[in-house]
């Protein structure tokens, strides 16, 4: 297992790839959206407990600790310290799981293109949450691949799954990620409600319904689809968040780095299949602006 770092607050993942699969001409004219939602799929608990023993292989906390231990320099990158100090600060890390391994849901291209039946979001990948002896934590990622769960990412904090603990218990729901704006919501009867600051900006500190959500994503990306103007023009790296689409806030810079970076980091031509492509940075249109790169990570490839 190989690793590649870089700077990023929020996971680097993205929904775009998916978007292949929805039409340009479908994404023009959103759907009417009822306010009782379509739910997400869930993931069954069997396979949550496979991809969770996959985190638990001594070769992946080994590696956490590294990842620890390095504390966001990229293994490309010579540490101030030697080898064996490196190492030894990784076995001092003593990395360890806490809290449930939990699916993360990422906003639904189809959702946005308006196609009608779209859930508001689907489980891309899961997430383990592994804590070191001096406070670090990071999250760990593993996507389903040849039949079994393979880990292709580790990240600093532990946002996916303390949104979903969040969401669980502020009254229960489905936490889901819109990673274009860093924004991260629950789906809980019927209405769309903020979890974090950037949420709260978005949507406002009530929430909207589901109606009224689907009406403000398209409005943001419905010609930001492969093979629109925008992505023909070869901004897919960033999304540039309108101020109209954000009542009261100013628009935010486009800070996310190109497909050509955002390929470089995921390794180029990998071939893991599509949702860990997705999972391990992969990108065409509606990359999450300013969100690539502001988190460290670990990216396995191959």
């Amino acid at each position: 297992m190989t690793e590649t770092t870089g700077r990023r607050r929020a996971a680097t993942t993205v929904t775009a790839a998916a978007l292949l699969t929805a039409g340009l001409a479908s994404a023009l004219a959103p759907a009417a959206y009822a306010d009782s939602p379509s739910a997400p799929a869930p993931v069954p608990a069997a396979e949550l407990a496979q991809a969770r023993s996959a985190v638990q292989d001594p070769a992946v906390l080994d590696k956490v600790g590294h990842f620890f231990a390095r504390k966001g320099v990229p293994p490309t990158r010579q540490l101030t310290i030697g080898a064996a100090e490196e190492a030894r600060a990784a076995s001092a890390a003593e990395p360890r799981l806490a809290g449930d391994t939990v699916p993360v849901y990422l906003l639904d291209p189809g959702f946005v293109a308006g196609t009608p039946g779209a859930p508001i979001a689907k489980a891309e990948f899961t997430a383990s949450k592994v804590v070191a002896a001096d406070g670090q934590s990071a999250s760990v990622w593993t996507v389903r691949q040849g039949g079994a769960w393979k880990v292709v990412n580790i990240a600093s904090g532990g946002d996916e799954s303390d949104y979903a603990a969040k969401a669980a218990g502020s009254g229960g729901g489905t936490a889901f990620r819109e990673p274009q704006v860093n924004a991260w919501y629950v789906l809980r009867d019927g209405r769309v409600l903020p979890l974090d600051d950037e949420a709260r900006r978005s949507v406002g500190a009530g929430g909207v319904t589901l109606a009224a959500y689907q009406q403000l994503v398209h409005q943001r990306y419905g010609d930001k689809l492969p093979g629109s103007a925008y992505d023909r023009a070869g901004r897919g790296g960033g999304y540039e968040a309108d101020a109209a689409s954000q009542p009261g806030v100013a628009s935010q810079p486009d800070t996310a780095p190109r497909p050509a970076a955002v390929a470089e980091a995921a390794g180029g031509g990998s071939p893991l299949p599509a949702v860990t492509a997705v999972a391990a940075l992969g990108a065409t249109a509606l990359v999450g602006a300013g969100a690539v790169l502001r988190r460290r990570t670990g990216v396995r490839r191959g």
